[in-house]
């Protein structure tokens, strides 16, 4: 196992290598990590209209350790999904609206989610704030108890606890094309407008990402 503190960069290649091979029995059966999500072609909504420059502004930015990192040309609004807070109550991504998102899917058998968590948690106490937020949201439906000490085994002591046992904020995202297997990140504007995503795992406390996510903030 890649330790995500010490990693070397070829290690963290060799991580992604062997995430794109590895087959999770979950979710309803099977599912394969892939690096074929991408954002849909439709034209820019007029929601998002003004949402096109956060995306040019983040382009070239995708480079590095977040190279892997697909940019909208036509930002679209991402679906308005339903997963529950810290304190277990119901919350909706639309709650996030006013400040930038990194939306993170997860789950506990998932060992490049764990590999990842610990740079997620660093984003977050680094940048986190009244404009952005890290939403890791745990997709885990089975063996509940697991959640939490697995971010504890992490070391997360930043990121909130977000979780879906019904899965079906995956389930949306498998159905519109944005998601075929964890982790898997989508880079929300502060409108609410898919700018990014990034199948797959990143070094999110890299130079590089606080870069990209300046960039989605308009810091």
């Amino acid at each position: 196992m890649i330790d995500a503190d010490t990693r070397k960069p070829t290690a963290r290649h060799s991580g992604k290598i062997v995430a794109a091979l590895c087959v999770a029995a979950a979710i309803g059966g099977a599912v394969l990590y892939g690096m074929n999500a991408r954002p849909g072609k439709e034209g820019t909504s007029g929601e998002c209209a003004t949402s096109r420059a956060v995306a040019e502004r983040i382009a070239p930015l995708a480079r590095g350790e977040v190279a892997g990192v697909s940019v909208a040309k036509n930002p679209r609004p991402l679906a308005d999904m339903v997963f529950e807070g810290p304190d277990g109550a119901r919350k909706n991504l639309s709650d996030f609206k006013g400040k930038a998102v990194l939306l993170n899917l997860w789950a506990t058998w998932c060992i490049p989610c764990r590999e990842e968590m610990p740079a997620l948690d660093r984003l977050q106490a680094r940048l986190g704030g009244t404009d952005f937020e890290v939403v890791a949201i745990s997709i885990d439906t089975a063996r509940l108890e697991k959640r939490r000490t697995f971010l504890a085994d992490a070391g997360v002591k930043s990121l909130a606890f977000y979780a879906d046992p019904s899965a079906e904020v995956f389930q949306v995202l498998k159905k519109a094309g944005k998601v075929v297997g964890l982790p898997t990140t989508i880079l929300v504007d502060a409108k609410g407008c898919e700018i990014g995503i990034m199948p797959g795992p990143a070094d999110w406390a890299s130079a590089d990402a606080a870069a990209m996510i300046a960039g989605l903030t308009g810091r």
